[in-house]
């Protein structure tokens, strides 16, 4: 199984400010840093260009409701054996 060394999201020490902002929108969002987010970690404009990516698709405009395009990413992740 691979690792990534991540930036621990309750170590603001350890973040620069770039990140810091980032896992603090993750948490304005979330209630919390989830750990696709803090994945992303070692590259935090990765991480801001893949939270702008996923606003785009499920709060952007398109003819599927917010439901329909959240079941549809659980059902991709699933069909992909993705376990987050």
């Amino acid at each position: 199984m691979p690792w990534i060394d991540i930036v621990d999201p309750d170590d603001d020490a350890e973040a620069d400010p770039y990140l810091r902002r980032q896992y603090e929108a993750a948490r304005k969002r979330a209630g919390r840093v989830w750990n696709v987010v803090s994945l992303m970690s070692p590259n935090p404009k990765a991480l801001a260009a893949s939270m702008d990516f996923y606003r785009a698709i499920v709060h952007g405009p398109s003819p599927l409701g917010r439901a329909r395009r959240e079941m549809l990413a659980v059902v991709v992740s699933a069909t992909n054996g993705c376990v987050y």
